[in-house]
C-alpha cells in the first residue's frame, strides 16, 4: 500500500498494510486531511539544523547526555542516528470504509463508513488500523472528504467547550487558519456573536463571508473595535487558534476580554503575558488539549476504556461524532475548506501547496485514495536491493520492531553477517516493518506473522514484541519448526510456562531450540564469576542490588502488556543466580515495599531471597527509590574467603584473591555474545546456550516471587 512519510522531504512509499489488532478497526482510506497548522509545523521543523531542534527539546538533549554517560558515545551515536534516519509517518485525520474489526469491537462492522483520528494511527495511508475510541461512524449525509476533517473539527469543538459559551455572548477568534475558520463557524452555529482576527486579509475575508459579526485585519485596533461592538464591556471569551512566535499575542487576547472573561489557548503561541493583564480583571486562562478528554490517555485511546457519559459528557470520540452530526445537519458547512484535492501519489505537491506564498495559499488539502477493490491488502513487500546472504548463515525473521530491537539486537545481527541473514522484519504496522527492514537490510518487510512462520526460507525467529505476546508467538514458532530467540521474559504466567515446557516434554533432542534473552549470563563478567566460583568448596552467598530507576504508573511495563518489573526484568537476575549456582531454588521468600501513594507500583520496590539446592543463598534488592546518577547494578559474591564485586557490568574486582580484575568503559551485558551463541548452537549443532531447565527455573522463580509480593488476585 502507499503511505506518506517525512524523510528528507515528503515521500510516498510502498509498505505492507497493517494487521488489525485487538480493540482496533481496519479501515480502507477514501480521503485524509492535511492541515496547514500541526502537520506543516512538523515538516518545517525537519528542515531546521539539529542544534535548533535541540533547543526546542531540552528534555531530549538531557536524555542523550545521560545515555552517553551510561552507555558510551558510540552506542548513543548509533541510536540517535537510527532515530533521526527513520521515515516519520504523517497524518492524523481521515475517512474511509471498515474492512475488518479486531476482537472486542462489537459496534462497528465491515462495510461501515467511518472517520478516524489520532497521530499514532490515522496516517495518510491506503489502509490504517485505528483504536476503537478514535473511530466514529460517518453519517450518510457527510461525504468522505468532509469527514476527513474530523480531527480538526473535534479540536475546534473542544476549544469551544473549554470556553463554556452561553447564548448571546461575544467571542473573539484569533488566528483564522483551518482551526480558526472551523471555530468561528461552530461558534456561529451555537448562537454566539463572533469576531475573527488574522494578519492575513484573505483569511479574514473568507471568515467574513461565512458569518463573522466583526472582522479584524492587520492594523485594526482590536481592543477598541471589540469594545465598540460590546458597548464597552469587552469580549466574553477569546479563543487563540493562531500559530505564532509573538510573545504579545496572549497579552492582546487578555486585554480584549471583559472583567472575569476567559482566554482559551488552542494554537501554538508562547505562553507569556503580564500579570497586570490577568490580575485586575480576574481573567481565566485555559489550555485546550487537542480533541478533548481521553487524548494522551493510553487506557482510553489504546486500551478502549471509555469515560462514563454521566461524568464526562464530551470525550474526544463524542466530540468527533458531534462535529460530524453538525456537518450532516448543515449547521456547519466546510466545502470551501476541503480544497484543493490531490491523489495520494501527489502528496509532495499537496504539502508544497500548503507551504506556498501569497493570499491564495489553501488552509488544508485533501488526499484521495484509489477506488476500493476486492483485492486483499498486501501484507508483504520485497526489498530488491538486498543481496542474498551467505549460505552458511542462519536465516532469521524478526517479529517486533520496537526500540530495543532497533537499538540493541538488530545492529548486532547486521554486524554478524557471517552468522545471520535477515530475511524479514515483521511488525503490526507496515511502515514500522518497512523502515526497519530497509535500515537493517532485510530481504522483505511484512505484517503477516502466519506467513513468517510458514516460510520455508526462515530458520529462526527473533521475538521482540511486548511481553504479553511472547508465549503465544514462542509456541506457534516452535510448532512451525522454527528455532526461537525471545527477548525476556519467556512468558507472563505459570500456565504459559507449563505449555512451553510441555512442548518439549522430557527430551529436547530433535526439536527446535528456544532461547530467552537472558543476556547477562553471556557477558565476560558473568563468565569470569562463574569460572572462579565453579570450584568452590562450600555454598556461596550472592547479594544483588538493582537501582532500577522510576517508571511512571501508566508505563506499559506495569500493565497487562508488560507484566510488571519482577516478571519483566528481574527474571534476568534470577537467571544469573541459576547460572552461577547451577541449581534450582528450593526456597523462595519475598517482601515488597507498600507505598503510601500510587506513585510506585508493587513491583517497583521489593527484596527476594532464594535458597538453592547446592546450599547457596541469593538475595535480590530491586528498587525504584534510588538516584538516577547512582550505578544501576551491583553484585557481590561471597565464596571461600573471597568477595567478588561486579559493578554495573563495567568492573569486576576480587578481595582476598589475586584477580580476576576486568574493566570496560561502558556496561558490557553480553548482548552480542548471546546472539553469537544462539546462531552457533543452531549452525553447528552444539549444546543449548541456556539449558531449557534453567530458562524454566528463572521464570518459575519470578512467578513464585510474584505470588509473595502481589496484592491478592494479581498473581500470574
Amino acid at each position: 500500500m502507499k503511505q506518506v512519510f517525512l524523510q528528507g522531504g515528503i515521500r510516498v512509499m510502498d509498505v505492507p498494510a497493517p494487521q488489525v489488532g485487538r480493540g482496533e478497526v481496519l479501515v480502507r482510506a477514501a480521503a485524509s486531511c492535511i492541515s496547514v497548522g500541526t502537520e506543516m509545523a512538523g515538516v518545517k521543523a525537519s528542515d531546521m539544523p539539529l542544534w535548533k531542534r535541540a533547543l526546542k527539546r531540552p528534555d531530549q538533549v538531557r536524555r542523550v547526555i545521560d545515555m552517553v554517560r551510561t552507555q558510551g558515545f558510540a552506542k548513543t551515536q548509533q541510536l540517535v542516528r537510527s532515530h533521526l534516519g527513520q521515515a516519520q509517518p504523517l497524518g492524523y485525520s481521515l475517512a474511509g470504509t471498515v474492512i475488518a474489526v479486531g476482537d472486542g469491537v462489537d459496534d462497528i462492522f465491515p462495510g461501515d463508513r467511518v472517520a478516524c483520528a489520532g497521530s499514532q494511527a490515522a496516517f495518510h495511508a491506503e489502509y490504517v488500523s485505528v483504536p476503537r475510541n478514535l473511530v466514529v461512524a460517518t453519517p450518510d449525509a457527510v461525504t468522505d472528504k468532509a469527514a476527513a476533517t474530523v480531527a480538526l473539527g473535534a479540536i475546534a469543538l473542544h476549544g469551544i467547550r473549554r470556553a463554556e459559551p452561553t447564548l448571546g455572548e461575544t467571542f473573539v477568534v484569533i488566528g483564522l487558519g483551518m482551526l480558526g475558520q472551523l471555530t468561528a463557524r461552530l461558534l456561529k452555529a451555537s448562537g454566539v456573536r463572533t469576531v475573527g482576527a488574522d494578519l492575513d486579509a484573505s483569511r479574514v475575508a473568507l471568515a467574513r463571508v461565512n458569518g463573522l459579526d466583526l472582522a479584524l485585519e492587520a492594523g485594526d485596533d482590536a481592543e477598541q473595535q471589540v469594545a465598540r461592538l460590546t458597548g464597552g464591556v469587552g469580549a466574553d471569551a477569546v479563543i487563540v487558534t493562531a500559530a505564532s512566535t509573538s510573545e504579545d499575542l496572549l497579552g492582546a487576547a487578555l486585554r480584549i476580554c471583559r472583567r472575569k472573561g476567559r482566554v482559551v489557548l488552542v494554537g501554538d503561541v508562547p505562553i507569556a503575558f503580564d500579570r497586570a493583564d490577568v490580575y485586575a480583571k480576574e481573567i481565566d486562562f485555559r489550555i485546550s488539549s487537542s480533541y478533548g478528554p481521553g487524548r494522551y490517555d493510553r487506557d482510553y485511546e489504546e486500551g478502549g476504556v471509555d469515560y462514563p457519559l454521566g461524568y464526562v459528557r464530551w470525550t474526544e470520540n463524542r466530540n468527533m461524532a458531534a462535529y460530524l452530526d453538525l456537518l450532516a445537519q448543515g449547521a456547519v458547512r466546510i466545502d470551501d475548506l476541503t480544497t484543493p484535492r490531490f491523489d495520494i501519489s501527489e502528496a509532495a505537491a499537496a504539502y508544497a501547496a500548503l507551504q506556498g506564498d501569497g493570499g491564495d495559499k489553501p488552509l488544508s488539502a485533501i488526499l484521495t485514495y484509489p477506488t476500493a477493490s476486492d483485492a486483499a491488502p498486501v501484507l508483504r513487500i520485497a526489498n530488491p536491493a538486498i543481496a542474498a546472504g551467505r549460505p552458511e548463515a542462519l536465516r532469521l525473521a524478526v517479529i517486533g520492531a520496537g526500540g530495543f530491537a532497533k537499538g540493541t539486537l538488530l545492529p548486532i545481527v547486521k554486524d554478524e553477517a557471517g552468522r545471520f541473514t535477515l530475511r524479514t522484519v515483521c511488525s503490526r504496522q507496515g511502515h514500522g516493518a518497512a523502515s526497519v527492514a530497509k535500515q537493517f537490510g532485510a530481504a522483505t518487510a511484512t505484517t503477516d506473522i502466519a506467513g513468517v512462520l510458514a516460510d520455508s526460507e526462515i530458520d529462526a525467529v527473533m521475538i521482540a514484541t511486548r511481553h504479553h505476546q511472547h508465549a503465544d508467538l514462542v509456541l506457534k514458532a516452535l510448532q512451525a519448526g522454527k528455532h526461537v530467540f525471545v527477548e525476556k521474559p519467556l512468558c507472563l504466567t505459570q500456565a504459559e510456562l507449563d505449555t512451553i515446557a510441555d512442548f518439549y516434554g522430557t527430551e529436547t533432542a530433535g526439536k527446535p531450540l528456544v532461547m530467552t534473552g537472558f543476556n547477562r549470563r553471556f557477558s565476560k563478567y558473568a563468565a569470569a564469576l562463574a569460572g572462579v566460583t565453579a570450584a568452590r568448596s562450600n555454598p556461596m552467598i550472592i547479594d544483588y542490588r538493582v537501582n532500577a530507576g522510576y517508571l511512571p504508573p501508566d508505563s506499559w511495563v506495569h500493565g497487562l502488556e508488560g507484566g510488571g518489573r519482577n516478571i519483566g526484568e528481574a527474571c534476568h537476575f534470577y537467571d544469573l543466580f541459576v547460572m552461577l549456582t547451577g541449581a534450582k531454588a528450593l526456597t523462595v521468600d519475598a517482601t515488597a515495599l507498600r507505598p503510601r501513594t500510587s506513585y510506585y507500583g508493587y513491583t517497583d520496590n521489593f527484596v527476594a531471597s532464594f535458597g538453592f539446592a547446592d546450599g547457596s543463598i541469593a538475595k535480590l534488592t530491586y528498587t525504584a527509590l534510588g538516584a538516577s546518577d547512582f550505578p544501576k547494578e551491583q553484585c557481590d559474591v561471597y565464596a571461600d574467603g573471597r568477595v567478588y564485586s561486579l559493578n554495573d557490568f563495567k568492573r569486576l574486582s576480587a578481595a582476598g584473591a589475586n584477580g580476576p580484575t576486568l574493566t570496560s568503559s561502558t556496561p558490557d551485558k553480553g548482548h552480542r555474545e548471546e546472539l553469537i551463541a544462539f546462531a552457533d548452537a543452531i549452525r553447528k549443532g552444539g549444546a543449548w546456550p541456556i539449558p531449557l531447565w534453567q530458562q524454566v527455573e528463572a521464570m518459575r522463580m519470578a512467578f513464585e516471587v510474584e505470588k509473595r509480593i502481589a496484592p491478592r488476585g494479581n498473581t500470574p
